[in-house]
């Protein structure tokens, strides 16, 4: 497909990479811009082939700036609110990816940058990553999930102290805050962040998916409903052909060929 706004990409079969793609503009995200992510995790979600996607950002400024004021600053009420259902079809494919989810961020990632990133099962992040939530700066709330993902990522309190105040995180509160899950030199994010997912895509793709639901499924649920939910998971790979496979080949001292079912 062509997209608008993104590039997105293919590694070794496996491995798929979705590149926000307006570096001039600081990657900020425009409607056009909204309406291909949703449509390209919406493909790459229903590509068995894709076992992992990689969400990284062109230009050496920012991964995300955010939502592109400059387009809002012109729209009616009526087309915000147009506007807010495509942003949240974007958002959501992101989230609602059944492949894990590797974020590589580098320079600014505020507001929708910011909730892009958090939209993913992993974080890393460079030397010059920034972080925020600063919407009630601009009269805004975070719309693109980022209450409801910073409360669970961070805490009750943490994530107060971000939104409220709508200040910017630097990489070494980022990474105490355990926001980011790794933190790697300046420019080596998408070196990184490719380098995981192509780890995780080694593995099987039955139980890497089975074990996504169980970790996105738990949250926020009592410890015996989160059991539940995990059995069902280990039920899904055990019974697969990849659980068949995988313990033959570590039998037979060789590498895995998934079936992937």
């Amino acid at each position: 497909m062509d997209y608008d706004g993104i590039t997105v990409r293919r590694h070794d079969g496996f491995v798929a990479e979705v590149v926000l793609d307006r570096p001039a503009a600081m990657n900020a995200l425009n409607t056009a811009m909204a309406e291909s992510i949703a449509a390209a995790c919406a493909e790459l979600g229903a590509d068995a082939a894709v076992r992992a996607v990689v969400l990284s950002a062109a230009g050496t400024r920012a991964f995300c700036a955010g939502a592109d004021l400059k387009e809002r600053n012109s729209m009616t009420d009526a087309q915000i609110l147009r506007q807010r259902e495509v942003f949240r079809r974007a958002f959501g494919g992101v989230l609602g990816l059944p492949q894990p989810s590797v974020a590589a961020v580098h320079g600014y990632a505020l507001g929708g940058g910011c909730e892009f990133a958090m939209s993913c099962d992993i974080i890393v992040a460079d030397e010059t990553a920034v972080f925020g939530l600063p919407e009630v700066t601009v009269g805004l709330v975070p719309g693109g999930g980022g209450t409801q993902l910073a409360l669970r990522r961070l805490g009750a309190g943490t994530a107060a102290d971000l939104i409220l105040t709508g200040r910017h995180v630097a990489i070494d509160e980022a990474e105490r805050l355990r926001l980011v899950a790794r933190r790697v030199p300046a420019g080596r994010a998408r070196e990184e962040a490719l380098g995981v997912a192509a780890a995780i895509a080694a593995n099987s793709p039955v139980a890497v998916r089975a074990a996504k639901r169980a970790l996105r499924n738990g949250w926020g649920v009592t410890l015996e409903s989160a059991l539940d939910i995990e059995d069902a998971a280990w039920r899904t790979a055990v019974l697969s052909a990849d659980r068949r496979e995988g313990i033959a080949a570590f039998a037979e001292k060789r590498a895995p060929r998934w079936p992937g079912a």
